[in-house]
């Protein structure tokens, strides 16, 4: 009598369906899977603490990974697994060397500043190295910075003793002839003369200033004051600038001529 034999290859040679065969691999997979999420895990928590050894061991599983792509048979899982091993690489390197970055930069390290107006830094400033354009530029920039809107450097050739105007925070207008003197250069009287010939008839200016480096005459005083032009000396502009003194066109009072106007 003969007795059956269990088969257990298919016909076509390949090994036949095992219900158990299959239950295993799942089983088998589902724990590889979870072992792997949990290493990477932790591999994350400890690279927030010590991204250097988290590099480290990264860079190992990488290189196991490309292994494991070598081997036919698990090649697709393979890839995956590298991808998602080189996109936390990066991470964990741009995270790695941020943190050491700021390890190594000092806290007291200023932030970079691209430009800073000499009026606007920190300090006293020096309008004795300033040449005559960076000097007007300057004396604007503290209009600006007093209130003043619509002011304009407008000093060169021909411009008839005006360099910046400006209207006043209360609407008046301004004009303002610059002095970039030397110490021993004094403003002199012709020079208040000629700037008073043409502020207030040419440029109609309602406040009418002269602001130097050096300082005026006694006779450019006396002139300054018959006409009612402010004259600001090297001291009265140090304590504008940086003593936080009041605008000179802050005490200025419109005189009338009688006809509503100067």
């Amino acid at each position: 009598m003969a007795i059956p034999v269990r088969r257990r290859t298919a016909p076509n040679g390949r090994p036949a369906f095992s219900i158990r065969r299959t239950a295993v691999g799942f089983t088998l997979a589902a724990l590889l899977l979870w072992g792997a999420g949990t290493v990477l895990r932790a591999a994350w928590q400890s690279a927030e603490r010590h991204p250097v050894v988290a590099v480290v061991v990264v860079a190992v599983l990488v290189t196991g990974a490309v292994a494991l792509l070598r081997h036919r048979r698990h090649r697709r899982l393979a890839r995956r697994a590298t991808v998602a091993v080189t996109e936390a690489t990066y991470d964990l390197v741009d995270t790695g060397l941020a943190e050491v970055t700021a390890a190594l930069r000092p806290e007291d390290t200023p932030a970079p500043v691209d430009s800073m107006d000499p009026v606007e830094s920190m300090g006293p400033v020096d309008y004795t190295v300033m040449d005559a354009d960076e000097f007007e530029q300057a004396v604007a920039g503290l209009c600006e910075r007093d209130g003043c809107r619509d002011v304009e450097v407008v000093g060169g050739a021909g411009d008839l003793g005006a360099d910046v105007v400006a209207t006043t925070p209360d609407g008046r207008r301004i004009v303002i002839q610059c002095k970039r003197y030397g110490p021993e250069n004094k403003v002199g009287s012709q020079d208040v003369q000629r700037f008073g010939g043409t502020c207030f008839a040419v440029h109609e200016a309602d406040v009418a200033l002269v602001v130097t480096t050096s300082a005026f005459t006694d006779p450019a005083l006396d002139y300054a004051d018959q006409c009612d032009i402010l004259c600001v000396d090297h001291e009265s502009l140090r304590t504008w600038s940086d003593d936080g003194a009041s605008p000179p066109w802050g005490a200025a009072v419109p005189v009338d001529d009688g006809y509503g106007g100067r």
